[in-house]
């Protein structure tokens, strides 16, 4: 039996696997190759790994995991979570029956990717969710920004510390009067119509096409789609979760743990709001050394 079966082998999973592996407990991380950033052609923020491509980062990781005898990496699929605290199994897509004391969460989310052509395409180059990924390499230039909610106004005074030209679009949504009076204060003009599509043209630029008025060409486009978790376990698990404006997540407390005692949960999956390398590294070694720490007899 392990200590510990961590569900998803990203930047959280690698994390928390590696404060496990330093504690001598048995551990065993399950992965399908498929991290969110994948898309993006460099991660940045991220101390000491700044402007590298995450899937170099990744497998740099694993590399240094490799020295770690009681920790396994496995690539493949958890089909199930069922048992209790210090007894539960997983299953995994080859068949293969787990057993571990303590389980960590760490399979992330999956942005929904809205019915707009070209917009999947561009998304992690033209297309970006974050400013502190992605805002110092385009500092300075036009910056636009898709409207998906009230949390749009906040995102565009944030914007104002890396660029003071901004486009917001509306995209077919009304925009409550005093958030345009104040954008206009702030000289962010605003787009009406519905886009329709996007044209990426290299590197970060983009065209936004609408389906009234002329094109928007813009140096970057920052937009905010739904996501959702990228596995069910926790729907069968029946895990607590919180609805937030990206998406749903799961509900932790302060040492990362879930509704269910033994289950922790770290990443974008348990903080889908702030999608970043750092936030998910130091929530995964968190969620291990919490993991760890319960365990003590």
């Amino acid at each position: 039996m392990d200590d510990v079966i961590i569900i998803g082998g990203s930047f959280a999973g690698l994390a928390a696997a590696l404060q496990l592996g330093r504690a001598r407990r048995k551990v065993s991380v399950l992965d399908t190759g498929l991290p969110r950033n994948r898309f993006a052609g460099h991660s940045h923020g991220l101390l000491g790994h700044d402007h590298k491509p995450p899937l170099d980062i990744l497998a740099e990781a694993r590399q240094q995991l490799a020295r770690y005898p009681t920790i396994k990496l496995v690539s493949g699929r958890a089909e199930s979570v069922s048992g209790a605290i210090d007894n539960f199994s997983v299953l995994t897509s080859d068949g293969e029956g787990l057993k571990a004391r303590r389980v960590i969460l760490s399979y992330g989310i999956a942005d929904q990717m809205p019915d707009v052509p070209g917009f999947a395409e561009s998304w992690g180059t033209s297309i970006v969710p974050c400013p502190y990924c992605d805002g110092f390499e385009v500092a300075g230039q036009h910056w636009g920004l898709v409207w998906s909610g009230r949390q749009s106004h906040n995102q565009a005074r944030l914007f104002h510390d890396w660029t003071d030209r901004l486009t917001l679009f509306a995209d077919g949504h009304d925009i409550p009067p005093d958030i345009r009076a104040d954008l206009a204060s702030r000289n962010i003009p605003v787009v009406e119509g519905r886009v329709t599509g996007i044209a990426h043209h290299g590197g970060h630029g983009a065209t936004v096409k609408l389906d009234t008025g002329p094109d928007v060409a813009v140096d970057i486009l920052f937009a905010h789609p739904r996501n959702k978790p990228s596995a069910s376990l926790h729907e069968s698990l029946g895990l607590a979760t919180v609805d937030t404006p990206s998406g749903i997540a799961l509900k932790v407390d302060e040492r990362r743990e879930t509704s269910m005692p033994g289950i922790y949960a770290a990443g974008d999956l348990a903080n889908p709001g702030m999608p970043s390398v750092t936030t998910a590294s130091w929530q995964g070694a968190m969620a291990g050394i919490f993991a760890q720490q319960s365990m003590l007899v």
